[in-house]
């Protein structure tokens, strides 16, 4: 299946109107780093009284625009409400996305650089994270050029309910479930769920769930759309994906 080039997304104009958009929506914008020049920066929008915190992240890698492109388009519409306390990260690899690669500029790829944290990028957004409070939920929002359907990574060591099945079954009403019995190496526990191991100190490298998982939140997704699919159905996965989540808080 042809796989759709990754879509330019200027990291400079994609910060202003975000950053615009989330400032109107009651968000506020906290910038925690600069790399050659392109903006590092959080979104928050705290609420008053006991609200689940509720954190996700898009654009590590810097040819996957839907997560970003998601953020933004749910904040437009206002889907960041007062029933939880929202921690944004929407293009955490700007480098990435001038250049239209996985990687930054060194050839990092930033996902797997949050135990060893050798990139500028991942050592600012962890000083980021650790002025934060934690979550009750984390989600990092990804594509997979090789994945036919959407799927997701669960971590949830202490066997709190999941939120799996919801957000599979409302991402269904917009894009396939991925149908293969073993994703990306691993074994598929049920159709597009993947659970894999979460033990911090069994993992050599560290993507940013597991960093999360160590230090921030006892639940966390990584959310896969098909690059295979259009650039606006990848978008709405992801956004069906998270307004699942948000109807479970």
């Amino acid at each position: 299946m042809p796989v759709e080039p990754p879509t330019l997304l200027d990291p400079v104009a994609f910060a202003a109107q975000i950053q615009s958009v989330a400032r109107v929506a009651g968000f506020r914008v906290e910038p925690f780093g600069e790399i050659a020049g392109l903006p590092l920066y959080a979104l928050t929008r705290r609420t008053r009284g006991p609200r689940p915190r509720v954190y996700l992240s898009a654009g590590i890698h810097g040819d996957e625009p839907a997560g970003p492109l998601a953020l933004l388009q749910m904040i437009e519409r206002g889907a960041f409400d007062d029933r939880a306390v929202w921690f944004l990260c929407p293009m955490l690899n700007p480098i990435g996305f001038t250049k239209q690669t996985r990687e930054n500029a060194d050839g990092i790829d930033l996902n797997r650089d949050y135990k060893a944290l050798r990139s500028l990028e991942i050592q600012a957004h962890a000083r980021w994270l650790q002025c934060q409070p934690n979550f009750e939920a984390a989600l990092c929002l990804h594509e997979d050029w090789e994945a036919t359907g959407y799927y997701l990574y669960e971590l949830n060591p202490h066997q709190r309910r999941g939120l799996a099945a919801e957000i599979l079954t409302n991402v269904m009403n917009v894009c396939p479930i991925d149908p293969a019995k073993q994703i990306d190496g691993r074994p598929v526990t049920e159709p597009g769920v993947i659970r894999p191991v979460d033990d911090p100190q069994l993992r050599e490298l560290w993507p940013e769930s597991i960093y999360l998982r160590a230090h921030h939140t006892p639940l966390g997704y990584t959310l896969e759309a098909p690059t295979s699919l259009p650039l606006a159905q990848r978008v709405a996965a992801h956004c069906a994906a998270v307004e699942a989540v948000i109807a479970e808080l």
